[in-house]
């Protein structure tokens, strides 16, 4: 997918999303290997009900795919709990 349309795609109009993504997206999503950018991706066609709930630590994402993308973001928007 093209960067503009990640950009687009990474708007979610909730709040909490869009402080998470529009930064990892403009700051790290460039740096990622090529699987993890795919990653990164599909999470994008995620509802953003469980979105939220995966990036607020409320509930874990049911693939392994998705719980790596989930970590990565995490782990470089500061959000990691201890």
């Amino acid at each position: 997918m093209e960067f503009n349309r990640l950009k687009w795609a990474s708007r979610r109009g909730m709040l909490e999303l869009d402080l998470i993504l529009m930064p990892f997206l403009e700051n790290i999503y460039l740096t990622l290997e090529a699987d993890d950018q795919a990653r990164y991706e599909s999470l994008l066609s995620c509802e953003d009900q469980d979105l939220f709930g995966w990036l607020m630590q409320h509930k874990e994402p049911p693939t392994e795919d998705l719980k790596k993308i989930v970590k990565i973001i995490l782990d470089n928007t500061g959000m990691k709990r201890s």
